[in-house]
């Protein structure tokens, strides 16, 4: 008898919703190429991010109210974005700190709740995903909420190197792109220095394509790089890995 497979929600966020919906394709098959049982629930709406970062904290637990009730049940929620992960994981249960048996409920939720790449390595033991290699170098950039929230730094270096991908890093990989979410929008003159200081790091390297794992990022780095005319290509560390390059132009730029 076969073992039973991980039954993954996956949470697919709203900017991969309206702007990227191909990161979200992208996700199901790497998760079903690891042996996962997919499923989308179609009642998730925003993680309340924005919202609680607005101090709306009502809206916020609306919200997260409703992605408990859409995701009970499954061994896993999957987000292709560690700022939405860390919501979930980290910030919604503090939404009910005034009613213990809600918060239980939220906090056996967030025990639960992964980004795409650190569950792949550091859940189901994926080494290497099976995509032919990538051409030419490429850089990483770390998204803040990832990288501190949840520790993903190497994962996704690890599964590139092993798909083939040469990754040449920034001399600052870990320095943040200036999207913040509604940061962008309260300092917009302090983002703008901060996605072109990325922009120029990034230049530095030689690296044709700039990868990371928050959608945001890379819609911000992509604005940023096109106003200055570069030619890198911008994309979504999980296109690359799933091996749908080929049959997707980068992040901002139409199909041909």
């Amino acid at each position: 008898m076969s073992a039973r497979k991980p039954r993954v929600g996956l949470f697919v966020t709203c900017l991969v919703d309206l702007h990227r919906p191909s990161v979200g394709f992208a996700a199901i098959a790497l998760l079903e190429r690891a042996g996962c049982q997919v499923e989308v629930p179609r009642a998730q709406t925003c993680c309340g991010q924005p919202a609680y970062n607005s101090g709306d904290r009502q809206t916020a637990r609306d919200l997260s109210a409703g992605l408990i009730e859409a995701f009970r049940g499954y061994d896993y929620i999957v987000a292709p974005s560690g700022s939405c992960a860390g919501m979930l994981k980290h910030h919604l249960p503090h939404l009910f700190d005034d009613d213990p048996n809600l918060r239980a409920v939220a906090d056996a939720m967030a025990s639960r709740v992964y980004e795409l790449v650190s569950f792949l390595t550091d859940v189901m033991g994926v080494t290497d995903t099976g995509t032919a290699p990538f051409a030419g170098a490429v850089t990483y950039h770390d998204s803040c909420s990832g990288l501190r929230e949840l520790g993903i730094k190497q994962q996704p270096r690890t599964l590139l190197a092993a798909a083939g991908v040469t990754v040449t890093e920034m001399t600052e990989p870990e320095i943040c792109c200036g999207f913040g979410g509604t940061f962008c929008v309260k300092y917009p003159d302090i983002s703008v220095r901060m996605v072109s200081d990325k922009a120029t790091d990034i230049a530095a390297t030689g690296a044709g394509t700039v990868l990371a794992g928050d959608l945001g990022c890379l819609l911000n780095i992509a604005g940023r790089l096109q106003r200055e005319g570069s030619a890198v290509h911008v994309r979504h560390v999980a296109e690359v890995l799933a091996g749908m390059t080929d049959e997707l132009p980068p992040i901002g730029e139409a199909r041909r």
